[in-house]
């Protein structure tokens, strides 16, 4: 059985919540116009997003379990 956790750091969901964020308000600006300054804000919060992960070194979180049996 694992021991292993795939829960990950809060830092690092606060990052993903960031980028969810982006692609959140990116979807919704296509869907109502398309709202074209809306969907670049929505582009620009998800590269900060992806800085904030970069920063949080969010693959540090990733881990190999042993192959099930």
């Amino acid at each position: 059985m694992s021991t292993g956790s795939h829960a990950g750091r809060p830092k690092s969901w606060v990052a993903v919540a960031v980028i969810f964020i982006g692609f959140t308000v990116g979807g919704v600006a296509l869907c109502v116009g398309p709202n074209w300054p809306m969907f670049w804000a929505g582009a620009g919060i998800i590269a900060l997003g992806g800085v904030l992960s970069w920063i949080v070194d969010i693959m540090s979180d990733v881990i190999v379990d042993d192959p099930r049996q």
